[in-house]
């Protein structure tokens, strides 16, 4: 059965322009692959092409053509092709990324008829721009769907213009289908997060002033509620990381421990640590380096990987030499470098971990907690959500703790079942 949103669409997505704005899982893109998208190939004029824009074409294929095609079988909705289509319903669709000022040429030239859009807020805006000058079949619609961003987003500033446009907002709470256990601990997971407007209130929200607001009220009162207790060990099958981020133009190296509980069920900061680069050597580096890892050893036994700041090739090379001189010969092969995932993506990881009491930290990663309690959103680009970088903040320690997580981002969000 459809909700009242659902319903409510459908009745009004007759307009040249057709938004669902709102939190994540209230049902917008199960109701454009189930019912709209469908509809809206079968009723085409072939007067132009029918286009899927998204993030990328893994995210469209995630989000969109994969539960189309078990929703309605593989003889109805068919696999990208090496030439950036599909086979739905019997039309050939182009499926193509949005995210880069590069795929503006992919539509340049193009007279679209239909065209469907996931993650608009994700798009690079010249794609969004091209877009609008190419759906100009006289009957040419468009559906997208978004959670909300930054109030000053150029999507916000389109959506609230005199554009032939309908736009339905939505909140979590508007899909009757979620488990409520499942929306009581989201909720509980993002609160006192900008996210938490944006993905359960459905709300156009700027990111402003403290990053992890829970974690530093905790930290202000000096509750303890992040502290991993001490009378109890680590348990068996915790995996133990070192993330390391290079200094630099004022800025300093960081060593970062992390253990990853058992089945992905949280993580511990164990232990952290600054080194000032100034007027030192890579030798000091790496010797500093190898104490750190001694340190860890001593305390968790053996540890998984290290992580390091991909930029600084030589430096990590360094720290592999001095692993070989020394009784931890066995850990060069397991240094490599940090994916680096969006920052984004990697402050919504720790803040959901936060918010669903995932995140612990021990006495030893003072550094970490500190910088983690202050870390601050920058506030000085409108439509964009950036972390303060300014030297004022200690970046360093966030992307050394990031890099020893980043990599585990799907197990610890249960995102590979």
């Amino acid at each position: 059965m459809l909700s009242s949103k659902q319903r409510e669409y459908l009745a009004a997505c007759n307009h040249r322009w057709n938004f669902k704005i709102g939190a994540t899982g209230s049902g917008k893109s199960w109701l454009d692959y189930a019912v709209v998208i469908p509809k809206r190939l079968l009723a085409l004029k072939s007067e132009g092409a029918a286009v899927l824009l998204g993030n990328t074409q893994g995210t469209l294929s995630r989000n969109i053509l994969d539960p189309m095609r078990e929703i309605w079988g593989e003889a109805l909705v068919g696999t990208i092709s090496s030439d950036n289509t599909v086979r739905l319903f019997g039309r050939r669709v182009h499926v193509l990324g949005a995210d880069n000022k590069k795929h503006v040429a992919r539509i340049q030239g193009m007279t679209i008829e239909y065209a469907y859009g996931d993650e608009v807020t994700t798009w690079n805006e010249d794609v969004f721009q091209m877009l609008k000058t190419r759906l100009r079949c006289t009957h040419s619609h468009f559906d997208g769907t978004a959670n909300p961003a930054d109030p000053h987003h150029w999507l916000k500033a389109f959506i609230d213009s005199d554009a032939d446009l309908f736009c339905q907002t939505s909140t979590i709470d508007d899909n009757p289908a979620l488990d409520p256990a499942f929306v009581a601990e989201l909720k509980k997971e993002l609160a006192g997060t900008v996210y938490y407007n944006r993905f359960i209130l459905g709300q156009w929200c700027a990111a402003e002033g403290i990053i992890y607001r829970l974690f530093a009220d905790s930290q202000a009162a000096h509750d303890g509620h992040f502290l991993w207790p001490a009378d109890k060990p680590l348990p068996p099958g915790t995996r133990v990381h070192i993330g390391v981020d290079f200094g630099g133009n004022g800025s300093k190296h960081a060593f970062v421990a992390t253990g990853i509980l058992p089945d992905a069920a949280g993580v511990v900061g164990l232990c952290s640590a600054r080194v000032d680069p100034k007027d030192t050597d890579t030798a000091f580096l790496a010797g500093r380096f190898v104490d750190f890892v001694q340190q860890v050893f001593a305390s968790w036994g053996e540890i998984h990987t290290v992580f390091c700041d991909s930029a600084e090739q030589v430096l990590k090379n360094s720290l592999r030499s001095a692993l070989l001189a020394t009784r931890f010969s066995w850990l060069a092969s397991r240094v490599y470098n940090a994916k680096k995932i969006e920052i984004n993506d990697r402050i919504r990881l720790t803040s959901i971990l936060m918010g669903g009491g995932r995140f612990w930290y021990m006495p030893g990663a003072q550094t970490l907690a500190d910088a983690l309690a202050t870390t601050l959103w920058s506030g000085k680009t409108p439509g964009q959500d950036t972390r303060l970088d300014d030297g004022t903040t200690d970046i360093d320690t966030l992307d050394a703790f990031e890099y020893t997580i980043e990599r585990e981002r799907a197990r610890l969000l249960r995102l590979a079942a």
